[in-house]
């Protein structure tokens, strides 16, 4: 089993993700062979959040070109940007018995070391 450390590589700072933060969807590099419920179990164990949909892009690194015409490849990476929940409103429903039970939501509704709070 992998860590969640090993899962998540690192946050992706762009213009469109900071934009994307304040509606709840951030951007992460994450391993190539990583899957979707395993970044959403990462995501929720390392960041307290409530995770509802997990969207992955496989990104091919760039051509470039080195001394004496010869030519690399920069490696090709995995980015992965996580919806979180943003409604920690209380739910209620009835029991079998009739009663009406009400359940709090204990995870947080934003991901603070990305530095955009709600």
């Amino acid at each position: 089993m992998k860590s969640a450390h090993d899962i998540i590589l690192k946050p992706l700072i762009t213009e469109r993700s900071s934009a994307e933060a304040a509606m709840g969807r951030y951007t992460f590099v994450v391993a190539k062979g990583a899957t979707k419920p395993e970044i959403r179990q990462a995501c929720e164990q390392l960041f307290g959040v409530k995770v509802t949909a997990v969207n992955t892009q496989n990104r091919l690194g760039k051509n470039k070109r080195l001394r004496y015409r010869q030519e690399g490849r920069r490696p090709s990476w995995k980015k992965a940007i996580v919806t979180i929940d943003q409604s920690p409103e209380a739910v209620s429903y009835l029991t079998a018995g009739g009663k009406t039970v009400q359940s709090d939501r204990k995870y947080k509704t934003a991901i603070e070391e990305f530095g955009i709070g709600q």
